[in-house]
């Protein structure tokens, strides 16, 4: 059974924190990188790109503009005026996700193209494709470049046999048992391999695919840096709504959101098992956990106090817009505004106690089809 919720973090992973668009420009130089070798390597008349996970935010569109750029600027671009190269960009996600939205947002980058001086980007088409990446997606051997940003993590389903067994917990926390870990593990592990095998049918031998996940620089599988911190927080919000006789033990058991953060020893050793790619590039981002790009002290001038508040605020309606689907699905929308509120308030204590905030995770890889 697959999850019909978004794939991708553009609303969850904090808008005013931690970006998706931060996590696209952290990437750039390899996706920049991927993108030269393609032009070098495969020289194609017809170049096929495809963003997986695409959402309809304005990342969508940086995406997009950064590949043209690339291009642009690749010394292997085709330059006879008579037989341009063109591109070929096929947006995916699920069908829920507004495709109306980036559509109607294409004329700001046609202008954006229009204006931009010196040389010009190559004729581009751009196609929505509603479904899930962990089916099959097009036909064999038709992509050139796959891309994904913040979005692999999305488990296809929660893990099977889960049930209640994470107590108190809406994913992987302090307190949860060994095995609820390992079941997250395992489902991860099915859904990323085959993840893997559906893109090798589809990709040109020599292709390449740049992956961006928000992961965990341990082994430890309990330690996921700031992203476990948020949803410590969120669980808490609701054992405090169960202490207060408004959700029932038994709900808050059985919920458990979909989403597992890897470690680079996983990912290569799943691309490992694979045996159709290799890694070209693997490099972890370390994020710093203050709740702004500046320090809680600066943020907008306004003393610490006013500015943690500020970023409780701003962080619970991120996580709402991410996580709410799911909630409303399981729990009902009557406790949706006492939650992040709670969430809003631990967050704040969390921010104006830690010294030192945990930072995200975020790990990029360039994997290159094997000929």
């Amino acid at each position: 059974m697959l999850y019909l919720f978004g794939h991708n973090f553009d609303n969850f992973l904090l808008p005013h924190i931690y970006p998706q668009r931060r996590a696209v420009l952290i990437a750039r130089p390899i996706l920049e990188k991927a993108v030269r070798e393609v032009c070098r390597d495969l020289h194609p008349q017809s170049m096929v790109i495809a963003d997986l996970g695409c959402s309809s935010g304005k990342n969508t569109l940086l995406f997009i503009s950064e590949v043209l750029n690339t291009i642009c600027e690749s010394p292997s671009r085709t330059l006879n005026e008579e037989s341009p190269m063109e591109v070929q960009f096929f947006l995916n996600d699920l069908p829920g996700n507004d495709f109306n939205h980036v559509f109607q947002s294409l004329e700001q980058l046609e202008q954006e193209c229009a204006c931009r001086g010196g040389l010009q980007p190559p004729p581009y088409y751009v196609a929505g494709l509603p479904g899930s990446f962990y089916t099959r997606l097009f036909p064999c051997n038709s992509v050139h470049l796959f891309h994904s940003s913040i979005s692999v993590m999305w488990l296809s389903q929660v893990p099977e046999h889960l049930g209640c067994l994470n107590e108190g917990n809406v994913h992987i926390g302090a307190s949860t048992h060994p095995a609820v870990a390992r079941l997250y593990q395992d489902q991860f592990e099915k859904d990323f391999s085959r993840f893997l095998q559906m893109r090798c049918r589809e990709i040109v031998p020599g292709g390449r695919m740049v992956l961006t996940v928000v992961g965990r620089k341990r082994e430890e599988v309990f330690d996921a840096g700031g992203t476990t911190k948020i949803y410590e927080l969120l669980s808490q919000g609701l054992r405090t709504l169960v202490s207060e006789g408004r959700v029932e033990k038994e709900k808050l058991d059985s919920f458990n959101i979909p989403m597992y953060w890897p470690s680079t020893e996983e990912l290569k050793q799943l691309v490992q098992q694979n045996g159709l790619l290799h890694i070209t590039d693997i490099h972890l981002f370390e994020m710093d956990g203050s709740p702004t790009d500046e320090s809680p002290e600066s943020a907008d001038g306004a003393p610490k106090g006013i500015a943690a508040l500020a970023a409780g605020e701003r962080m619970s309606a991120t996580l709402r817009a991410g996580t709410e689907p799911l909630i409303v699905s399981h729990f009902g929308e009557s406790l949706l505004d006492d939650l992040f509120a709670l969430f809003a308030r631990y967050f704040t204590s969390y921010i104006e106690s830690e010294d030192e905030k945990s930072s995200i995770v975020v790990i990029t890889m360039s994997l290159e089809a094997k000929h």
